[in-house]
């Protein structure tokens, strides 16, 4: 049986895995994606506070994401060039990383930075129309009676901003922050030239606080490769 082209992106993932990740501890992965993957930041600080909603009204804090690894970008849906572009790139990591143990333990966070355009029926449509699987990832847009800027300042929180223009377009870069399970944000992906794989190498670390390694013992990266096929 063919494989679905998700799948295949998977199993080129896992596989590339092991070849990049000669380290074991977290601190040695830092190291290596340092020198490897120019486009990650290392950080170490608390993560910026909100709360905030999904499209149903359900609060989200990043209280109610510990014991999470989070994944958490912003976009807003009406964005015309690189913000699909990098909702399709976070889609394209949530796909090899859910075809692995860490499904249970990695949430995917996208934030709306227009929430008065980005509807509760937009954003619903959102996901599926960019391969993002409901099933760990949430989008998020301000609550009733915040102010209208409040996730663009949350943005700015996280080191980048979203400026709208007069013709309402935003002007932004792109930045993708990982956020380990005790709440604290330890790394920016920045662009969309990023390897996928250094990624999945980092949230790896952080949810196992070690890198897998090259056997084939049960339950191993090589046996989800095969379960792949």
């Amino acid at each position: 049986m063919m494989l679905t082209t998700r799948r295949w992106i998977a199993a080129a993932g896992l596989l590339m895995l092991p070849a990049v990740a000669a380290a074991h501890s977290l601190d040695d992965v830092e190291t290596m994606l340092g020198d490897k993957e120019k486009y990650f930041q290392q950080i170490d600080k608390p993560v910026p506070d909100f709360t905030l909603q999904t499209a149903d009204g359900r609060t989200v804090r990043p209280a109610d994401l510990r014991g999470q690894v989070v994944v958490l970008n912003f976009i807003y849906t009406s964005c015309p060039d690189v913000c699909p572009l990098h909702s399709e790139k976070i889609a394209e990591v949530q796909g090899m990383i859910n075809h692995t143990p860490m499904k249970d333990l990695v949430t995917f966070v996208t934030v709306t930075t227009d929430p008065t355009n980005d509807t509760a029926d937009v954003m619903q449509g959102y996901g599926p129309a960019h391969g993002l699987d409901p099933v760990n990832w949430l989008f998020l847009t301000k609550l009733q009676g915040q102010p209208e800027d409040a996730t663009r300042k949350l943005a700015e929180a996280f080191g980048h901003g979203f400026d709208k223009t007069d013709e309402g377009l935003q002007i932004h870069g792109i930045v993708t922050h990982v956020i380990d399970a005790d709440g604290r944000w330890r790394a920016n992906f920045h662009g969309l030239k990023f390897q996928s794989v250094n990624l999945l190498t980092f949230v790896n670390a952080l949810t196992n606080g070690s890198v897998p390694e090259h056997g084939h013992d049960s339950g191993s990266w090589w046996d989800t490769v095969v379960d792949l096929f």
